[in-house]
């Protein structure tokens, strides 16, 4: 088996995780969360990420 035959067979699977990653970015901010650490924790944890996002609250926005 060559290492191309190995990454096309792969491919599919780490779109999915990546397009994960960014839902999870979006969905973290409209909670006022930090995108990019959910980014990076969805890139880690993926679904796991994704169903603690749906169980926490929304944060609440600070007035200055």
């Amino acid at each position: 088996m060559d290492h191309l035959s190995t990454f096309a067979g792969g491919a599919p699977w780490f779109v999915g995780w990546g397009t994960l990653a960014l839902i999870n970015a979006a969905l973290a901010q409209g909670k006022n969360r930090s995108g990019l650490l959910w980014f990076l924790l969805s890139l880690l944890a993926g679904p796991l990420a994704t169903l603690l996002l749906v169980l926490l609250p929304k944060v609440r926005s600070k007035m200055f």
